[in-house]
Order: structure tokens, then sequence, then C-alpha cells
């Protein structure tokens, strides 16, 4: 059989491609299969500021806008589908369904071990300042009252980490992690409207990038409530991979650096999340896609150069060799031996063979 006038033509191919993820990802949910793992509702207003939100759910509502709510992002993604009932849904890049799921970014952060008990029941009255440890039991901060964390690791073991309204949490370089030495009564957080949290997390340690660190034996559901509003910011990764998290808060400036990552992810009032984390060793996240830096078709006979930049999909390249084969058959120009390549500049290749 001849192929454009020849009688045979020796083919070998390789392609030459790098995984690409995304890094604008800032509120993920990790449940596999729940309904609405993402949502918003009655009037909330949440802002993403050159952010993205994914679901990592295969529901058909893997995440859901309803009522009035009003959300603005840089893109929307889920496994599943998405439900939206309030036409006041705005993005840059769009609507993405029926994506692959998310890689968790934390998977591979292990838990610090612990022991003993620094305090028991702390419940803050006026102005505190304390140091890292254990606190069994929970820490109550009392309208009015000020506690202030010095830099370190924070175990809540059992208990709640609970803050009223008016009263004040600050802390730099601080990772407050929840969980149960028994195995029971697992720690969780609930920070009232009006309360003022001003949390930034470590840039080093086992627990950078990490403000917020539920136990991953947490029981699936727990509830985290960061419902302070608009004097609540956190500054790192809320990573609370079983958890419930229901959150408002942020202030409106783009600048503030904050992931949002749960089992399930609920907006509970006006919210404002930004991802400028070029200060904080946070783990980005984003959908994984798959460029070609270069193929080589290789044949006895001639080849020629081709240079461009596409979505690695071998019917492109099927499409750009028969071009070049038809070149190849039509012109004199080049020599034999020669090889097709398509050249993309991708960082760190993994290479892939096709045909």
């Amino acid at each position: 059989m001849r192929i454009m006038g020849y009688a045979a033509i020796p083919l070998h191919a390789t392609a030459t491609a790098a995984v690409s993820t995304g890094t604008a990802g800032c509120v993920l949910a990790l449940d596999s299969s729940a309904a609405n793992a993402v949502s918003l509702g009655g009037s909330t207003t949440v802002s993403l500021s050159n952010c993205s939100v994914y679901s990592d759910s295969n529901s058909s509502s893997a995440l859901n806008v309803a009522g009035s709510a009003t959300l603005s992002a840089e893109s929307i993604g889920a496994v599943g589908g998405v439900s939206i009932s309030s036409s006041n849904v705005t993005t840059t890049d769009g609507i993405e369904t029926h994506l692959q799921g998310l890689t968790d970014p934390y998977a591979d952060v292990q838990m610090p071990s612990y022991s003993g008990c620094t305090q028991t029941n702390l419940t803050v009255k006026t102005a505190l300042t304390i140091d890292p440890g254990v606190y069994c039991n929970g820490i109550s901060v009392n309208a009015g009252a000020t506690l202030t964390l010095n830099p370190g690791v924070y175990f809540i073991d059992r208990g709640t980490f609970s803050v009223n309204g008016g009263g004040t949490v600050n802390g730099s370089g601080v990772t407050l992690i929840f969980t149960s030495s028994t195995g029971s009564n697992w720690a969780n957080v609930t920070i009232n409207g009006n309360a003022v949290v001003n949390l930034t997390a470590p840039i080093g340690g086992a627990t950078a990038g990490l403000v917020i660190f539920g136990d991953r034996n947490v029981p699936l559901g727990t509830s985290f409530k960061l419902n302070g509003g608009s004097s609540q910011v956190f500054g790192g990764a809320i990573y609370v991979p079983t958890g419930a998290v229901s959150y408002s808060g942020g202030s409106s400036t783009s600048t503030s650096c904050t992931q949002i990552i749960g089992d399930t992810v609920s907006f509970t009032g006006n919210s404002n999340v930004a991802i400028n984390c070029s200060s904080y060793p946070t783990k980005p996240f984003g959908p994984t896609s798959l460029r070609v830096i270069s193929y080589i078709l290789q044949t006895s006979r001639r080849a020629c150069r081709l240079r461009a930049a596409a979505l690695f999909s071998r019917r492109v390249i099927r499409k750009v060799i028969f071009q070049e084969l038809t070149s190849i058959r039509d012109s004199t120009r080049y020599q034999t031996s020669d090889r097709i390549s398509a050249l993309f500049d991708v960082a760190n290749p993994a290479e892939i063979h096709t045909f």
C-alpha cells in the first residue's frame, strides 16, 4: 500500500509534555459525593478576589448558589454539576463542570506530636498573652477580652475554641491544631459575629502556611464555625479536611491570603477571600492540565521543524503530522533524517510516548 507516493514511511513518534497545576484556588470542598459541598444562600455576598472555588463532589449540585446570594470569582469548578438559582454570579474564566477531582494540597503534611496539658478549660476575661502548648477542653474568649498568642503551635485537645462577639484574638506565626487525645469530644471552633480575629500562619516549620489545622481523625462533618465577619482575618490556610466549615468574614483588601479547605464549605455571611500569598508558604491548588512541550516524528526520509503551542491532543498532533508529511512529499527543501518537532515553553517536562 502506497502512502503519499511512498511505498512505506517508517514512523516513530514521541511526545514530551508537562503537567501544569493551576494556582488560583482559594476555596476547596474535598467531599467526593455531598450535595451542596460548597454552598451560598440567603443574601450572602462572597467576593473571591482573583481566585477560584472548586468542589470535588460528583453530585449534580456539587456547588450551590441559592436565593439572592452573590458570588464573584475568577472561576468555578466542580467534579459534578452546579446549581445556580441566582443571576448574581460572575466569573472571569467561566464555570467548568465534570472536572477531574483536585487532590488535597496538604495531604502530605503530618500532624505534630503532643502530650499532656499546658492548661485546662482556659477562659479569657480581660487581657492575656499565652505561649504555644496543649490546651485541654478548649479556650473561651469573652466579650471585651483580648487573647494574644505568641508564635508557635497551639493544640486544642478536645472542647471548643470559642470567641464571643466583642472578643479579640491576635497572633502572628501561629497554627491552631484541633484534635483529641482520647478519641472523643473532638475539638472544634466557634467564632461569633463581631469578634475580632487576626491570625497569621508560620512561615516555617512542620505547619508552615497553616493557620488552622484539623486532625484528619476528626469525625466527618464536625462543625467549624468561622463567622466573625469583616473583623475576622486569617492569613494562611484554613485546613480542616473532614470538617464542615462555615465561613463569614475577611477584609475587602485583595492583598490578603486566605485558603479555605474543608470536607464541605458554606458561606453564611458576607465574605472576602484573596490569595495574594507571596509572604506565606501555602500550597497552591487548581485543575491539572497537560501541555505538549515537544513531539518528535522520526522518518527515514525527510522532516521539518514546526514551532507552535497547543494543549496536548492526539488529534492536534495527528493533524500536524499529516500536514508535515504532505510537506515532506511535496517539498525538496529538507534533508533526509531531519526531525519534525514542536517546541513549547513549559518547565519540568515528563516524557509521554504516543502512537
